[in-house]
């Protein structure tokens, strides 16, 4: 890439909250009241007002760039705080943003542009991106075809939320189950993402919202044990790969080649007091 696109990508990433196309209207950013993890959700509201608690900053990011929550090769290291520290955040979205014949992509790609500028002007976050040539799994459909439920859920009335009853998310479990109301492609490869060794992309061409319900794998990496401690057995004995949860979805991972943007936050900070 040249010096003069290499800036103009710069400077794209760079912009502050007010360049970008659409921006919340208003913003409220306090230290959360519980910092539980019981406490924590996040909420995008059809209107593309965002709502959320005990929430950390790489949550966030998480959901701005499409980049997991645990450590990945797309994403540069980041100070502590944005994982330990959680916020109460409240955003409005201004009027008629979200009109009703914005497409589901189009609404998520607008609510990730809005909170991109949410980190660059409350986090003072200056993000640079690199396209890189690197090794992943695609996801894609198995020979003998999808084996997947369509959800219940009408996409109008799937709002992101972080809630075991909501939408565009998971429920918890031993070896991180696929257990979801109503999710699409892409939430499933960036949850899957969290603990696979390669990156994942979504290759299937399958539109609309699924219910899943699936055991738990075996995570392909796991963090490090604290300093100074005995590993424990393993938790995740018996359970099935994830190759094998997904044939049973009618889907499979073929590992290949592809180009990704790769994320390098050059400045983050603790949000100041407004």
């Amino acid at each position: 890439m040249s010096v003069f696109r290499q800036a103009a990508v710069y400077l794209l990433v760079a912009l502050p909250a007010v360049a970008e196309p659409q921006a919340f209207a208003t913003i409220a950013i306090k230290p959360a009241r519980s910092a539980g993890p019981r406490n924590a959700r996040v909420q995008v509201l059809p209107n593309g007002d965002l709502i959320a608690s005990a929430v950390p900053v790489i949550t966030l990011l998480s959901y701005a760039y499409d980049v997991p929550v645990n450590p990945s090769a797309r994403l540069s290291p980041l100070p502590g705080w944005t994982i330990s520290e959680k916020y109460d955040i409240e955003a409005k979205a201004p009027a008629n943003a979200f009109p009703p014949s914005l497409h589901d992509s189009e609404v998520r790609s607008r609510v990730q542009q809005m909170i991109r500028g949410l980190l660059a002007d409350r986090f003072g976050l200056v993000m640079r991106v690199e396209n890189k040539t690197m090794p992943v799994y695609a996801l894609t459909v198995a020979s003998g075809g999808p084996k997947l439920r369509k959800s219940a859920i009408a996409g109008k009335d799937c709002i992101f939320d972080t809630d075991p009853e909501g939408c565009h998310s998971f429920v918890g479990g031993l070896g991180h189950p696929l257990n979801a109301k109503a999710i699409d492609m892409a939430d499933l490869v960036l949850y899957i993402g969290n603990w696979t060794d390669l990156p994942v992309v979504n290759r299937t061409a399958l539109s609309g919202l699924f219910t899943v319900n699936t055991e738990g794998w075996v995570p392909m990496r796991l963090p490090p044990p604290p300093p100074n401690t005995t590993p424990a057995a393993n938790p995740f004995a018996g359970l099935p790969t994830i190759f094998t949860v997904l044939g049973k979805l009618g889907l499979e991972l073929k590992r290949q080649q592809d180009i990704l943007p790769v994320y390098t936050a050059e400045r983050i900070e603790r949000p100041a007091a407004k």
